[in-house]
């Protein structure tokens, strides 16, 4: 009986171990990342060491053991989980404050298996994980002034005209003397300066400088680099994406699989801050506009039935009661020098003047950001190419937006700019099987007859692919 029950152990721990072996062949680490990129980067450190607003999710499933399937319910919904008195899900919960895991009853159980392989490869450093944002690629255009020495370089031209003059005058003195001919008397300097030649010269100089100007400012239409407007709310990436780690795509999930990387709803913030509801430099005054915006009540935690409906005095009763319960709460919101009173009606002058404008009355509804971006029409650019396929981090176009408390642009987006980002650019071939159909270069790779291929060598300079 001791026997058989010992081979019946052995067999099912060889059952275990070929089940976890074929998870860990058959999980797509790629897959993984761009999964959690897009489901649980918000909540959790993408170092999976460190706790966020969630729990460090390296070694989950060592803490899960025996119970992967409950791991995969505790994904799809934990509140289910902790509903079944599970003691390690109720712990969890207990211990983040009984704050509300995001269900994902749409994740497959290959797609959480795939994450769970991308997170053990970065915890354990098989995997490099998610890459230090660098601004690589073709450094930012600096554009030198170079009036002053045009102007300087005209002056010294001038100058010469001047003195040539003078010595072609002098010359055609001796000469007509010479000739024993009268001499002409030498003009003065204001007859040199209105002669025909020089009005002629100064004509010429005029119709140069003014079609150079002209072509200078044609090629230039548009170029916004460097413009930083002031936003409706104060959103800086410098918290987010900087401190918090919050990775663009969470936000920006159109960048990885469509043309536009699309402006978050506010959904998408409320994600955090129906949780988070006080900022740690602006307390209660931007995070209320997004309140006000979307119709949630932060007093009761719930949202607003039939907000859109509601009239402005009613709004303005919610949250004045919401900003000045939260600024007898914590007075880090305001200067010491303010008044509860004035805190309060400043806050809400500000949450009227950010969500409402000559063309938007009303303050519920989606917030109108000022957009920075933004191409010529005849220009087709594609988020999802140069992210999904490229694998383009953000900071290479956008610069070190995790630094960045007021976004400005970054690059000049010129024509110039993206051909030379083209030309330098290497196309990671390896594993990406976008371009299996590139053979030759394939070959040649392998072969040591080429040691890298640009995007200039798959069509990156062809008129028509943005210009289509």
């Amino acid at each position: 009986m001791s026997n058989r029950l010992t081979i019946l152990k052995f067999t099912g721990l060889l059952c275990v171990l070929f089940l976890s072996i074929t998870i860990s062949v058959a999980a797509d680490v790629n897959l993984g990342k761009d999964l959690f990129k897009a489901n649980c980067a918000q909540c959790h450190n993408k170092n999976m060491k460190d706790d966020l607003t969630g729990p460090a999710l390296g070694g989950a499933e060592n803490r899960w053991a025996g119970k992967q399937k409950l791991l995969y319910s505790w994904v799809h919904n934990s509140q289910g989980v902790i509903a079944s008195g599970d003691p390690y899900a109720t712990a969890l919960y207990n211990k983040f404050n009984k704050t509300l895991m995001t269900p994902f009853p749409a994740l497959k159980d290959e797609d959480i298996a795939n994450i769970l392989a991308y997170i053990d490869g970065v915890y354990t450093g098989k995997i490099g994980g998610v890459p230090t944002p660098v601004a690589g690629g073709p450094v930012v255009e600096k554009k030198s002034n170079n009036s002053v020495l045009f102007w300087i370089l005209a002056g010294i031209l001038g100058l010469i005209t001047l003195v040539m003059m003078r010595v072609i005058q002098s010359l055609n003195a001796i000469s007509q003397e010479k000739d024993g001919e009268s001499i002409d008397q030498p003009k003065s300097f204001t007859e040199i300066i209105t002669s025909k030649g020089m009005v002629g010269i100064a004509l010429f100089a005029l119709i140069v400088l003014g079609g150079y100007t002209t072509v200078n400012n044609a090629v230039n239409l548009g170029r916004m680099q460097g413009y930083q407007p002031d936003q409706p709310i104060k959103f800086s990436h410098a918290l987010h994406a900087g401190l918090h780690k919050i990775d663009c795509q969470y936000c920006h999930d159109g960048a990885r699989r469509s043309k536009q990387s699309v402006i978050p709803a506010a959904n998408t913030c409320m994600n955090c801050h129906k949780a988070i509801k006080v900022g740690s430099q602006y307390g209660t005054a931007e995070i209320s506009k997004i309140y006000a915006s979307i119709g949630f009540n932060p007093n009761t935690d719930k949202y607003i039935e039939n907000y859109d409906k509601m009239g402005e005095a009613d709004i303005e009763k919610i949250y004045k009661e919401w900003i000045s319960t939260s600024y007898m709460k914590s007075n880090s919101i305001t200067s010491k020098d303010e008044g509860t009173s004035q805190a309060v009606n400043r806050q809400w002058k500000e949450i009227k003047s950010s969500l409402t404008n000559d063309t938007k009355k009303k303050i519920q509804g989606p917030i109108e950001w000022t957009r920075i971006h933004n191409l010529p029409d005849h220009v087709y650019f594609n988020h999802s190419q140069h992210v999904a396929v490229g694998k383009i981090e953000c900071q290479k176009c956008h610069g070190k937006i995790q630094e960045m408390d007021k976004v400005s642009q970054y690059a000049s987006l010129s024509m110039g700019w993206c051909i030379s980002c083209h030309r330098q650019t290497e196309v990671k071939f390896a594993g990406n099987k976008f371009y299996d159909s590139y053979k030759r270069y394939h070959d040649e790779l392998k072969s040591g007859k080429r040691d890298k291929v640009t995007v200039e060598d798959i069509g990156g300079t062809e008129c028509q692919k943005c210009h289509y």
